[in-house]
């Protein structure tokens, strides 16, 4: 059995590339019957891959995979806000094992939870009466206004607490497995007026690093480093060639390593000049090399989204993100040098790593 796996969710469905040694891949999919999946993970807890998907013919599922992939069933059983309610799910966006609870983050802003391994799900948290719930609240936001939970950052084995990120609105956690919540959005930046101190901020990417203590995010105006577990934030953007971007990694063992990919913040949100890059900071965010050795560096108009950069766990950890264009590009050495190993896929909206027996 190859022991490093890759999923990767695309526009249509769902890839998994498998390698012995992480420098050849094979690919197999596309799965989820190409299906828009905007979130695929390998869940070690139950050895399922799990993948969120939503389709404006069908509605909003998670598909399931007992067999790395061989085989998917689907469930949207419990996946709604009801009749009664004028809120629509729209969009299922990320998933997360937090302890025995799996985790489901949707649109307009909710976290829904299966305590029996995807067959059923019910409404865990809406974070209402939260400064700004009643914006994310209103069905006059859903849509064109998107606002949804697109993240968490859990425990493996605490089933209560975790951070979760309300997009255009800020980072929260959770100690009580979500029946009350706290804004963890001090010291962030912004750069336009909101009507409350503890939010308002636009999140992007939250990540812990081999310190639980320490925290990084990737931000709409910013990267931003926590040493108290994500009390308070302080940014470390000078250095790197701008202030946006959506992906972001932590090394696995070593805290003060942190990888982020910046894009260029307007209309285009691609890499900056057409040269593609991975940016790496040793020093907790004081310095910043950037990665470019094996990227294409002439014409790369590449976007990577939230979701699409990861990194395995190995002593010499591997580096892997995904595009907007459908390439797949890997690192085994941290970063330092780079290859191309999956490319003409659809839109690529994540990419998880998984390390198998």
């Amino acid at each position: 059995m190859p022991n490093t796996m890759l999923t990767v969710a695309t526009r249509k469905g769902t890839f998994v590339l498998e390698s012995d040694d992480r420098r050849d891949w094979t690919l197999r999919g596309p799965y989820c019957e190409g299906w828009p999946v905007y979130h695929a993970i390998y869940d070690p807890t139950t050895g399922e891959i799990y993948a969120a998907a939503a389709s404006e013919w069908h509605g909003s599922a998670v598909w399931r995979s007992p067999d790395l992939g061989e085989t998917w069933e689907m469930s949207s059983e419990g996946l709604s806000y009801g009749d009664d309610d004028g809120r629509k799910i729209s969009k299922v966006s990320t998933l997360a094992r937090a302890g025995d609870r799996l985790l489901v983050g949707v649109e307009a802003p909710g976290i829904f939870e299966s305590r029996d391994n995807g067959k059923t799900w019910s409404l865990l948290s809406t974070l209402s009466g939260q400064h700004g719930s009643e914006g994310w609240d209103d069905p006059a936001n859903q849509p064109p206004g998107h606002l949804g939970i697109s993240g968490f950052v859990t425990e493996p084995d605490d089933s209560d607490r975790f951070f979760t990120i309300v997009q255009g609105v800020g980072a929260f956690e959770t100690e009580d497995g979500g029946s009350s919540w706290t804004p963890r959005n001090s010291g962030l930046r912004r750069d336009w007026p909101a009507d409350y101190e503890d939010v308002g901020f636009c999140v992007h990417k939250l990540v812990r690093s081999a310190d639980p203590e320490r925290m990084y995010q990737q931000n709409h105006v910013g990267m931003h480093r926590s040493d108290d577990s994500g009390q308070s934030w302080n940014e470390i953007t000078e250095g790197l060639p701008g202030d946006f971007g959506f992906a972001a990694a932590a090394h696995p063992h070593d805290r003060e390593t942190f990888y982020v990919i910046p894009v260029d913040g307007g209309h285009g949100r691609v890499m900056h000049d057409g040269k593609a890059a991975v940016w790496r900071t040793r020093d907790g965010g004081s310095s910043w090399q950037d990665m470019r050795k094996g990227l294409p560096q002439a014409n790369a108009h590449l976007g990577v989204l939230r979701q699409a950069m990861t990194m395995d766990s190995y002593d010499s950890p591997g580096v892997y993100f995904g595009t907007s264009t459908g390439q797949v590009f890997a690192s085994a050495d941290e970063g330092e040098t780079w290859s191309e190993i999956a490319s003409y896929l659809p839109s690529i909206s994540s990419v998880d790593v998984a390390m198998l027996d």
